[in-house]
């Protein structure tokens, strides 16, 4: 084959092979290291041939596919890279379905092969046959059936391309059987633009004059901080800007660890369950400066009475976003840190001292009536807040920190004092139980430089507990912290607080978890006494393998400050 480089003519070399080897060399043109997978019937052609590449891609062989793509979201999250996952048709394609669904609300970049069966068999309802393209598709970035062998190099790069860029999200490829066993001629060039495609919007110089004029004129500044500041690694450009102008910022859930918990601006969480300050304080800023977020409805509460009184700048990627929920006075559509940095020169030096001194008022109140309590008990039974306590102290606040859904998830976001960025990984947007353990046996492959803890609900564990066999086998030196309080906690709490106490089967009978995890050689105790709980952490974390923490916490603590559901946000409650 002739082509032409630098204007002279070469010869570019093609090599026959199969579908399947043209599959794996695509991944390693793509830098892929890691998959995380589960073999099947209609993927056994791939299978085949990664047998020859063992020692140039790690696949981990998890115990069930969700687990694959929980444990790629981890990976994704804490590389700022593509996440890769491989299943097999039917139920191993459907079983990706929820972390699929995961990783597209939390915009994480996600590859995922699907093995399919024949092309001659598509819609006769054969053997472990689903439609996985049409089940996928209300829940990817994009998704495609390849059915001839030749597609595999230029779907493979586009699917790498689109996962990766602008807002990622997951992708899904589906490839038939004998697409697999099909030769072609292989040649691989990475795909760098899409016609139709435009990932990273050119950002408008008037936006960015009208949004600097309002900063500038702003008595009381208010910015958001999203996860978008760390997809587009802004952090550095955003601690910079906001110390600049003097701009107290709050983090939702998925933006947490962008800027130091230290940090003099950082004035905590927004949310049901967020500081008490910020989210008061949202109804009484002049701009609201929101960056890389999506004004969730647990960040907004009643949208009619969402800052209200507020000018509105949001610097967003995606334009779906934008007037989407709140509408934006001066939207700035583009990459974060693409625009922080071009936003910089524009701002004025500022000292919003007393607007900041509100923070720290209410901040006052929210420490004398709700903080020092849960992380300095004077109660018998071991609250969620201390456990976290000492956590983030043993690890000195730098630790990759894997959260499941519930109480323990809103109290760990609340009190680890996170130093370094991406270090929270948790299912924001769809609330995935059982994301945390596969989740961090993903992010601790990623960085194994890392410490990394798993805090987990006793109901959340149980959902994908099988993953210790994958920890065990492969000898992944996670840490595993089970808050057990016998309830599935956050529900039980709504049904104290709303539902006259009417516990309709949220109170659950556990098992040893301690027995369990000795069944998989993983070193394990169990605290049930707060003069325990010191030593315990330090045990933890000083052992060099996996290790299962489980502490017995008050069975019906809550966690409050929150916002009941349809209620202002500054309506916040404190008991």
């Amino acid at each position: 084959m002739e082509t032409l480089v630098n204007g002279k003519q070469t010869v570019t070399k093609t090599e026959t092979m199969t579908g399947a080897e043209a599959l794996i060399r695509s991944l390693l043109a793509e830098g892929v290291e890691t998959i995380f997978g589960y073999p099947g019937g209609a993927i056994m052609p791939i299978y085949d041939a990664l047998y020859n590449y063992k020692d140039q891609l790690n696949h981990i062989l998890v115990r069930h596919e969700q687990g694959a793509t929980h444990a790629a979201q981890g990976f994704a999250r804490v590389r700022n890279e593509v996440g890769v996952v491989f299943a097999t048709s039917g139920p191993g394609a459907t079983n990706l379905i929820t972390g699929i669904a995961d990783a597209q609300i939390d915009s994480t970049p996600m590859v995922c092969i699907t093995g399919q069966v024949a092309s001659n068999l598509l819609g006769t309802d054969a053997f472990q046959e689903t439609d996985v393209i049409g089940i996928s598709m209300p829940v990817t970035k994009w998704n495609h059936q390849i059915t001839d062998a030749s597609e595999i190099p230029e779907i493979i790069a586009k699917a790498f391309y689109i996962a990766r860029s602008g807002r990622p999200g997951p992708v899904v490829i589906d490839i038939t059987k004998d697409a697999q066993f099909a030769s072609l001629e292989y040649k691989y060039q990475k795909c760098t633009e899409i016609r139709t495609y435009h990932p990273v919007p050119k950002i408008k110089k008037d936006k960015l004059k009208e949004a600097a004029a309002l900063i500038n004129g702003a008595k009381q500044p208010f910015l958001l901080i999203g996860q978008g500041v760390l997809i587009s690694q802004a952090q550095e450009v955003l601690r910079k800007f906001i110390e600049k102008a003097h701009i107290p910022s709050a983090w939702t859930i998925l933006g947490l660890s962008a800027l130091d918990n230290e940090h003099p601006l950082n004035v905590g969480m927004l949310g049901m369950h967020g500081n008490y300050a910020p989210n008061v304080l949202t109804n009484e800023c002049d701009v609201l400066i929101a960056v890389g977020m999506r004004f969730d409805d647990r960040v907004t509460g009643d949208l009619s009475r969402y800052a209200r009184q507020a000018k509105v700048i949001h610097i967003e990627i995606d334009p779906s976003e934008i007037d989407k929920n709140v509408k934006a006075d001066v939207p700035v559509i583009g990459d974060a840190r693409q625009v922080l940095e071009a936003l910089m020169p524009l701002i004025n030096e500022n000292d919003h001292s007393s607007w900041l001194e509100r923070f720290k008022q209410l901040h006052q109140i929210e420490l004398d009536k709700i903080i020092t309590h849960d992380l300095y008990p004077k109660t018998e039974g071991v609250r969620m807040g201390e456990v976290v306590r000492h956590i983030s102290e043993a690890t000195k606040g730098e630790a990759i920190i894997v959260t499941d859904v519930g109480q323990h998830q809103m109290v760990t976001s609340r009190y680890y004092k996170f130093r370094l960025p991406h270090s929270n990984i948790t299912s924001g947007g769809l609330g995935t139980m059982g994301f945390a353990l596969p989740a961090a046996m993903g992010a601790k492959v990623g960085r194994p430089d890392r410490p990394v803890v798993a805090v987990i609900g006793d109901g959340g564990f149980q959902m994908t507990i099988q993953e210790l066999g994958t920890i065990f086998q492969y000898d992944i030196p996670v840490k595993i912290v089970i808050l057990n309080n016998s309830f599935l906690g956050m529900v039980r709490q709504w049904q104290q607080l709303f539902f006259d106490r009417r516990y309709s089967f949220t109170e659950m009978k556990n098992p040893d978890f301690t027995a369990i995890a000795k069944g998989f050689s993983i070193e394990s105790k169990k605290v049930t006494k707060r003069e325990e709980l010191e030593q315990g952490v330090k045990e933890m974390m000083l052992h060099p393998g996996a290790y299962l923490l489980e502490v017995t916490v008050e069975k019906e603590e809550n966690v409050f400050p929150m916002v009941p559901s349809g209620a202002a946000i500054s309506d916040i409650r404190m008991e």
